[in-house]
């Protein structure tokens, strides 16, 4: 299957953490590549044990899957193999990520506190009074 950099770096944006800056998650994106070079699986025994824990991470987010094999030695032991390997509906995956249209939703933060009025309540127009005595001791 091989992942270009690219998409492995919107990848991990997308699973991970959207907020994240695009060139700590292409420094992710450009280490596990590291390891897989043009091949779509590689031995888990390639691996340091820091390298692995990333990969275990990229597991956690649905990035990476594990499968294994055995085979019989010559003197007749079962060996069991683990590889690492990208989750096959992945690019799929980025491809939608990246044709995707984002929409920014505008949050008014105070929303919660003035309700409706949030945007109008220090607005020039809404300065008028509707009873100029309200605030006067003319009023009581």
């Amino acid at each position: 299957m091989g992942m270009t950099l690219n998409e492995l770096t919107e990848a991990i944006r997308q699973h991970i953490d959207t907020e994240m800056d695009a060139e700590v998650a292409s420094g992710m994106a450009e280490h596990a590549l590291g390891f897989f070079g043009f091949y779509d699986r590689i031995i888990d025994n390639a691996l340091e044990p820091t390298d692995r824990n990333l990969f275990y991470m990229f597991q956690d987010y649905d990035l990476l899957t594990t499968e294994s094999e055995e085979t019989t030695l010559w003197d007749g032991r079962e060996w069991r193999i683990h590889y690492w390997k990208f989750k096959p509906e992945l690019r799929e995956k980025v491809e939608a990520y990246m044709n995707r249209e984002v929409v920014i939703e505008e949050v008014d933060p105070f929303e919660e506190i003035y309700g409706a009025r949030g945007s109008n309540i220090w607005a020039k127009e809404g300065e008028k009074v509707v009873n100029p005595d309200a605030f006067t001791s003319d009023f009581w």
